[in-house]
């Protein structure tokens, strides 16, 4: 079987991102976006992905931290696209209920070709370090958009927001180390194709 790996690169007045993604790696990661927090997030998606994810990243920080993440978002969906192909054997579906001390995080995904997002989450604050919590959404609004899969993010309860981001994205690395697994030979729709 081929590696499924691609590498995307975006560069706008904004923003100079590259990404590679080996989809059937091992947890490894070099992380380097300018934005501590958001570093911190994509490495627990890679690492509970069971997956190989390598971005760096410059961007207009003298704003603030919205360009940059949603432009890696952006950047990583469209690697994850590419990095699947023709998505033959994949599991397509995935989901994981994950604790972080106060919080309890479910996500769920589906392959599917069809970018969705639901995301039902409240924070205790509005910034986690110098973080804002929104770009959180946002991230993950634009990494199902430009991925082009289903994705349902829901806190059940959380006290402390830096446990309810964690619990969110080691979630999500969760639910696409069973959805992106190969387990089978053909496209798993009735259609024929995703």
């Amino acid at each position: 079987m081929a590696e499924r790996t691609a590498e995307v690169q975006r560069k706008t007045g904004e923003t100079d991102i590259q990404v590679t993604w080996n989809l059937d790696g091992q947890g490894r990661y070099t992380i380097d976006t300018g934005v501590g927090f958001l570093d911190h997030m994509l490495a627990h998606l890679a690492k509970h992905s069971h997956t190989d994810l390598n971005v760096r990243a410059q961007g207009d920080l003298h704003v603030d931290a919205h360009h940059t993440t949603e432009d890696v978002a952006i950047c990583l969906g469209q690697a994850l696209e590419q990095a699947l192909g023709d998505k033959k054997g994949i599991g397509r579906y995935g989901h994981s209920t994950l604790p972080m001390e106060d919080a309890l995080a479910t996500v769920a995904v589906d392959l599917s070709g069809r970018p969705y997002c639901t995301y039902h989450v409240a924070y205790s604050t509005e910034k986690i370090g110098d973080f804002d919590v929104e770009c959180i959404e946002e991230f993950l609004r634009m990494f199902a958009n430009t991925g082009k899969f289903n994705l349902h993010v829901n806190v059940a309860y959380g006290l402390n927001s830096h446990h309810i981001a964690e619990a969110i994205f080691k979630a999500l690395g969760q639910a696409l180390a069973h959805a992106v697994r190969i387990g089978g030979g053909d496209v798993p729709s009735t259609k024929g194709s995703l």
